[in-house]
């Protein structure tokens, strides 16, 4: 592709990730906001849940279909449901229309972060592929950071819709740039679905959030929705795992929980889910309701517990692939997330902005030096058959616990809410013409309220908050314990090249087991390749003497015929009399020969022999960088396919 229309395609790609990945944490801070607007303090919590739910269960949907179908008007599609879903929820009248919304919202945005991922490898070279993949993990944590943040902007200075409606310019300047320039893929790959597996999962995972959700709240524990709700949760379990047994390529395969590191990993992982989500949904209703700070400030606020993630799943990434060690990361991550939880739940209405600060920094820390090792892990541990559907196993649990933590702490904040509430009605005299129920729907309208009167109702909504807290750190304290099962391995050299944004992400990648060695061995080439590496490679095929910007030159003519010096030059990005000298030394070695007018140039009978050699050399390299995955013939033909696309690009020419 034409390096402009590339760049566009890119930017788009981007921008739809960028939505989707948003949408998880940009309405955290529009909540209290929002349920003032619109009531129903007690399913806030499914506003996230829904879309967290809908955006992990089609993950694998779309990965397939996108193989299968072809990938451009399948992420139209995404797109335009991401966008009817977003314009839906601006207008939403009711709390169960934006649940509903966010539902469809969450269905189209999961498209969006599977299918642009996987564009990137249909349009850009392999060479390049390193780089594009280091941005889209770049556009992951900023979502993270600046999510929370963007969304107490809109609410402060537009309304609470905005958080919605600013979906709709961006997303369609995505849409009109990938139907106007993005070709048609051309390969399909042929998959059996497993959509009974999906439909089975989905239907029990919901079954489970429900339950949680109404248990003890809406519902008496022994009343006849919770009881059918536990048996259906059973019933489609048992479904689900009889289906993956008979499924030719099931959506997760019951063997992987056989192996140790993979359900010690995904068990911590869906802790992680549900503190990070706990707390991202809970706290800026503290800071809005009880210390009645705006919704931008809410924002701010939070922004050390994301500064803590993501600095520290830098530092881990950076640590694990120094040394190969990575077992003693989520052990301390783990360690830190609860203390940061125990902290946490030590708030009260008269505890100091600052001090929450560093509670959250503390979570945060821990939380990033667990979510991105554990997927490190995972990837480690399995055969290269699994490597793909274990990778997206591990994030679909932290998914799942994303969804079960807003759901579950949702229940204790509104159960101890009601508590609290009727005891201080009880002992309480009201002023005429007070409707307590407006409090309990409207967290802000405490601020209105008397000071004398506003005392208890923040004690109250402190106390409740939390209470959140208090349930969370013992959880995450079993997350501690079930680190020390995780066993410690021998690194893969692929493994070592782990990815910022599939630590940060809520949700799966879903690539194959080929794509994901794939991914780890291009961002391994593209570092390597930025380091001296034409002159070893020359030493290697036997060009001493050679300049390594001659190097480049052959492994640049190899396969082609004439070439014009000028396209060269414009390829290496230097002017002809630059490169000159180094077409010079190739023509007297006998390696190069111009044509009659010196504007063309062509390898030799010799030089077409030393091109063979450089590639053989670079070809045995690739090799030795996946040798730890034993003897594939799909792992042979990638190196093979890859060694002439990386050797000669523009992006690792000799300075």
């Amino acid at each position: 592709m034409r390096r402009r229309g590339l760049a566009f395609i890119i930017v788009a790609l981007m921008l739809g990730m960028l939505l989707a990945a948003l949408d998880q944490t940009i309405v955290s801070t529009a909540l209290p906001t929002i349920v003032s607007d619109l009531g129903g303090l007690e399913e806030l919590s499914w506003v996230v849940t829904g879309y967290l739910l809908a955006s992990t269960v089609s993950t694998p949907l779309w990965g397939k279909l996108g193989d299968q179908f072809g990938r451009k008007y399948l992420f139209v599609t995404a797109i335009v449901i991401f966008l009817v879903g977003s314009a839906l929820c601006g207008l939403s009248s009711s709390m169960g229309q934006l649940i509903a919304y966010r539902s469809l919202q969450g269905l189209g945005g999961g498209g969006l972060m599977v299918l642009a991922q996987a564009i990137v490898g249909d349009v850009v070279s392999a060479r390049e592929r390193g780089k594009y993949q280091g941005w889209f993990g770049g556009v992951f944590a900023v979502a993270s950071v600046v999510g929370p943040l963007l969304g107490g902007l809109f609410v402060d200075h537009l309304s609470w819709h905005w958080v919605f409606y600013i979906n709709l310019p961006l997303g369609a300047v995505a849409l009109f740039v990938i139907v106007a320039g993005l070709p048609n893929d051309k390969s399909q790959t042929r998959h059996r679905i497993d959509f009974a597996g999906v439909v089975l999962l989905g239907g029990a995972t919901s079954c489970l959030v429900l339950l949680t959700t109404w248990g003890g709240t809406t519902y008496p524990w022994s009343d006849p929705v919770i009881l059918g709700l536990a048996g259906a949760a059973v019933v489609l379990l048992v479904a689900w795992a009889v289906a993956e047994r008979r499924a030719r390529e099931p959506v997760l395969p019951l063997e992987l929980f056989r192996l140790r590191a993979f359900t010690m990993s995904s068990a911590v992982g869906f802790v992680v889910g549900f503190a990070m989500f706990g707390a991202l949904t809970y706290l800026p209703l503290y800071l809005q309701a009880v210390h009645g700070v705006t919704p931008t400030l809410s924002g701010l606020h939070l922004l050390p517990m994301m500064a803590g993630m993501l600095t520290m799943s830098i530092i881990s990434g950076q640590i694990i692939s120094r040394t190969g060690k990575y077992r003693y990361l989520p052990i301390t991550g783990t360690a830190f997330a609860t203390v940061g939880l125990l902290m946490l739940s030590m708030l009260t209405e008269h505890s100091s902005l600052w001090t929450m600060s560093v509670d959250l920094l503390v979570l945060g820390m821990g939380l990033g030096m667990t979510m991105q090792v554990l997927v490190i892990i995972v990837q480690n541990a399995v055969d290269f058959k699994d490597l793909g559907v274990a990778t997206s196993g591990v994030t679909f649990f932290r998914s799942i616990g994303g969804a079960f933590g807003v759901a579950t702490l949702g229940s204790v904040f509104s159960s101890r809410l009601n508590d609290d509430l009727s005891r201080v009605l009880a002992r309480t005299r009201l002023p005429p013409g007070f409707d307590p129920a407006q409090v309990q729907q409207d967290p802000t309208a405490i601020q209105r309220l008397p000071p004398e009167l506003a005392a208890d109702f923040l004690h109250v909504y402190a106390d409740a908050i939390a209470t959140v807290f208090k349930v969370a750190a013992p959880i995450m304290l079993v997350a501690f314990a079930l680190t020390w099962l995780i066993p410690q391995q021998q690194l893969r050299e692929t493994t070592k090249a782990a990815d910022l944004g599939e630590g940060l992400g809520a949700t799966s990648a879903e690539r194959s087991s080929l794509a994901e060695v794939e991914r780890g061995l291009v961002r391994l080439a593209d570092a390597d390749l930025r380091r001296g590496f034409y002159a070893r490679l020359g030493s290697l095929a036997g060009l001493d003497g050679i300049a390594p910007q001659g190097v480049w030159i052959i492994a640049r003519l190899d396969g082609k015929g004439w070439v014009e010096a000028a396209e060269l030059a414009c390829r290496a990005d230097v002017s002809r009399a630059t490169g000159r000298p180094y077409v010079d030394q190739l023509v007297e070695r006998g390696l190069v020969e111009r044509s009659d007018d010196e504007d063309r140039l062509r390898l030799t009978g010799e030089g077409r022999v030393a091109a063979g050699r450089l590639t053989r050399s670079s070809l045995e390299s690739l090799r030795g960088l996946v040798a730890d995955w034993g003897d594939s013939p799909q792992l042979k033909r990638l190196c093979e396919r890859i060694t002439p696309e990386l050797l000669g690009a523009r992006a690792d020419r000799p300075r």
